[in-house]
């Protein structure tokens, strides 16, 4: 089992990865490439929600699993307000929509709103993870 410092060291650098991710996102769609500014907004999310969990030693390697085990233990449980499971939710279709469908064509305003939850997510976890790893 790995020291708390270690679990630590892993969440701050799954949520430094989600600020990179996010940050690519809101320079992709600057240039107006929306359908890969979608993918990176929902890597910021992935990242940030593998940055919480890796406190509880979870990890997967679907997407699904994340997600679902996030929703479980986070979600479910109030640490996390509700509103977080409908985004992250939102940008999982949307981006294997963006990466998988051919022909997909995503909107500015869909991206747009892609990215306000990426950063609403971050910034909550960013929170969570502040008191968190002060302890």
């Amino acid at each position: 089992m790995p020291d708390e410092s270690l679990l630590k060291d892993y969440a701050r650098y799954r949520l430094e990865r989600a600020r990179e991710d996010l940050d690519a996102a809101q320079l992709l769609f600057s240039h107006e490439r929306y359908r890969i500014a979608n993918n990176r907004a929902y890597y910021s999310i992935f990242h940030a929600l593998r940055a919480v969990l890796a406190f509880d030693q979870f990890d997967s390697s679907k997407h699904s699993g994340v997600i679902s085990e996030f929703r479980r233990r986070y979600i479910k449980e109030g640490v996390f307000p509700a509103e977080l499971s409908k985004m992250i939710g939102a940008a999982f279709m949307l981006r294997n929509a963006s990466d998988y469908d051919d022909l997909f064509l995503v909107s500015r305003s869909d991206t747009e709103e892609q990215l306000a939850n990426a950063a609403c997510v971050y910034e909550a976890v960013r929170q969570y993870l502040e008191k968190k790893l002060t302890e």
